[in-house]
């Protein structure tokens, strides 16, 4: 990074961590039961150890890392919120994205030296869906909480990509944010509030806009899937460009 993209990024990684920190101590006892209580009917029983969780890989990103992507998932899972763990896409769905972008040299991007990764919220729960067990028996105080932990990471997350790319000179890197998993992010979905953040806060600037691509998530390998599928029926295409017309005709079809 240029050190004004450096400067940038820990004002950034300060503020996201502080947010962190502060959401746990104000909502960390509230949370642990409910989240536990959303896994007991389809998850085996193990320990809510970080209720709202900081990504501390943000912490071994030096002025010397060459970030090529901001990555957005959904929020953190089980693997995610240990303490032995508090970063991000670190269990399955994670070891699919790593793998990917290694067998396709293509991209020039190590997952987990040349990525930010970030989440539209930082609640954890066992599973995205357990978030709407969260709101609905959590009450006002974790329903704010959640809605305007969307908006919070949507409006920070805009700005940081927006502001790497407007510093990078001549010896930087312009990053492309992807947002993966698009799912509930449809109408009536868990993150309408980080969509409608993220939309405005970009307000279409095509110069910035143009580098957001949507895509299905890692899990399961739908990601994979889904372009593999895409590249069938356009034969022409190498990968990267292919990705890139694929995440922006998802990108359409969520933000219109």
């Amino acid at each position: 990074m240029t050190p004004n993209q450096f400067e940038i990024f820990s004002d950034f990684r300060d503020e996201f961590c502080t947010y962190c920190m502060k959401m746990n101590k104000a909502y960390g006892d509230l949370l642990k039961p409910l989240q536990i209580a959303a896994s007991a009917d389809d998850t085996p029983d193990y320990p809510v150890e970080t209720p709202v969780v900081y990504n501390s890989a943000l912490d071994e990103i030096t002025e010397k890392s060459d970030i090529r992507m901001i990555v957005i998932g959904d929020n953190p899972g089980k693997d995610e919120q240990l303490d032995k763990n508090k970063k991000y896409l670190v269990g399955q769905s994670g070891k699919l994205a790593a793998g990917f972008f290694e067998k396709n040299a293509e991209f020039n991007t190590d997952f987990r030296k040349n990525v930010i990764i970030l989440n539209k919220t930082p609640v954890h729960t066992a599973k995205t869906t357990h978030l709407k067990y969260l709101l609905k028996k959590g009450g006002n105080d974790v329903r704010t909480l959640i809605l305007e932990s969307q908006i919070f990471m949507a409006e920070k997350t805009a700005m940081l990509h927006q502001a790497l790319c407007n510093n990078a000179g001549e010896d930087g890197i312009k990053p492309e944010l992807w947002l993966v998993g698009y799912a509930e992010l449809k109408d009536k979905g868990l993150f309408l509030g980080y969509k409608k953040e993220l939309s405005e806060d970009y307000d279409k600037t095509e110069e910035f806009w143009n580098r957001v691509y949507v895509f299905q998530h890692f899990s399961m390998n739908r990601f994979s899937i889904d372009l593999k599928t895409f590249m069938s029926k356009h034969s022409g295409l190498g990968i990267v460009e292919a990705a890139h017309e694929l995440g922006s005709l998802h990108k359409k079809e969520i933000f219109g």
